[in-house]
């Protein structure tokens, strides 16, 4: 799958709104708007690595297509889910512990970009990353 490399945040659509609706309070909105993450994909056959960095925590994700885990969003949420392939795609489905409302996710390579994509609770938001 292209998705492997270093990428970094070069824009956001709609992102401070799906915090908003994810019920991230207004400071951390702020924050999150302006994150600097840089996402490192390595993948295996089946099993990835991502790395997230960004101005507020590093965090290293292990997963295996297929197979639920357990991940907590930089501002505590926790969710638990799993990735799997739609074409060159790369989607997840997580459910919130505190709430059971489902978070949508896709990763796709667009031209140059990697374009992940969040829907939760009808709204959707975009991050697009440039190697």
């Amino acid at each position: 799958m292209a998705l492997n490399g270093t990428w970094k945040i070069d824009r956001n659509e709609n992102y401070e709104k799906f915090m908003e609706t994810m019920g991230i309070n207004m400071m951390k909105r702020k924050l999150g708007a302006h994150d600097n993450l840089k996402i490192t994909i390595q993948q295996d056959g089946n099993k990835f690595t991502v790395k997230e960095s960004s101005t507020f925590r590093n965090i290293d994700i292990e997963f295996t297509l297929g197979v639920e885990f357990e991940y907590s969003l930089a501002d505590g949420t926790e969710l638990r889910g799993s990735w799997s392939t739609e074409g060159n795609k790369l989607v997840g489905t997580f459910t919130r512990k505190d709430n059971g409302k489902v978070l949508k996710v896709s990763r796709e390579i667009l031209g140059d970009e990697l374009v992940q994509i969040y829907l939760y609770e009808g709204v959707e938001a975009k991050r697009i990353f440039k190697r």
